[in-house]
């Protein structure tokens, strides 16, 4: 990401999130640990396990709702592999329509719909992409929260052109073509006896497309990226303050992985998380 480009997108979002702060109506703040699993490694074969720390936001004020996480991930590579580092993060603003203009838009299974706007950072492959589009906010029995997103993948900026003519170092993003992301998150809580406990996560897909990097031109697959948590509220189990401390395990599938055909991760993580 160049620099200038990063300088501007800190700098909205803490114009945004000073604007909503004072305003704010609830929010949640966690940190998770994943750790062990299997990973396939798209770019060149070979598998690696995996320990990822999360940091993740959610919250809402009168008009709508953010949402962010901030991935840490450590790599470590079999069969004589390189170990790997990296970040990766992602934003999302909804705004929602219902409440900016006082109507009832709800219809069927749909409460609220809203105008979203996404930012997805990954700095190792020196790109960001945006992603504008719409939320249905959904009203399913028995569900803490279900919504729908369909929203435009655009690749908004990456390395500079003369990279992929000079160098062949590590990989690097330097233009995609636009393409479009659907994605299904919800949280299900429920109880087994005494115990409090919660499925929740995501199913996304991203449609293919051209992507060029410093390594030549890429048709990418099409991806769907499944990641269910099952979590226990352990700080109620233990007798302490309920909905702070979790544990569980997170499964991830992801056919396609990041466009490479054929490559699949279909693997389980320990997961524990803390909500404060």
């Amino acid at each position: 990401m160049k620099f200038s480009t990063t300088l501007t997108a800190l700098a909205l979002t803490a114009a945004l999130t000073a604007q909503v702060a004072s305003a704010e109506t609830w929010g949640n703040t966690e940190v998770q640990l994943q750790a062990g699993g299997e990973f396939e490694t798209a770019a060149n074969g070979g598998q690696s396990t995996g320990t990822i720390t999360t940091f993740q936001y959610a919250g809402g004020w009168e008009y709508g709702d953010n949402f962010f996480f901030v991935d840490s991930a450590q790599y470590s590579g079999k069969d004589g592999r390189a170990d790997s580092a990296e970040m990766y993060a992602e934003w999302y603003s909804n705004f929602s329509l219902g409440a900016i203009t006082g109507n009832d838009l709800s219809f069927g299974p749909v409460k609220d719909i809203g105008l979203v706007m996404g930012v997805n950072y990954a700095p190792e492959v020196d790109s960001t992409w945006v992603l504008p589009g719409v939320t249905f906010a959904l009203d399913l029995p028995g569900f803490a929260f279900a919504t729908l997103n369909v929203s435009a993948f655009i690749h908004a900026n990456g390395a500079d052109s003369s990279v992929a003519n000079t160098f062949k170092g590590p990989f690097a993003i330097v233009d995609e073509d636009s393409s479009f992301m659907v994605d299904f998150a919800w949280a299900y809580p429920f109880k087994l006896g005494s115990t409090s406990w919660s499925i929740e996560g995501h199913l996304e897909y991203i449609d293919g497309r051209t992507q060029v990097s410093n390594f030549g031109t890429t048709e990418l697959e099409s991806w769907i990226l499944f990641q269910p948590q099952v979590r226990l509220d352990v700080g109620e189990l233990i007798g302490t303050e309920s909905n702070r401390l979790f544990a569980g395990i997170e499964y991830q599938y992801f056919k396609n992985k990041l466009g490479a055909k054929d490559v699949d991760d279909n693997t389980v993580q320990f997961l524990a998380v803390w909500r404060f």
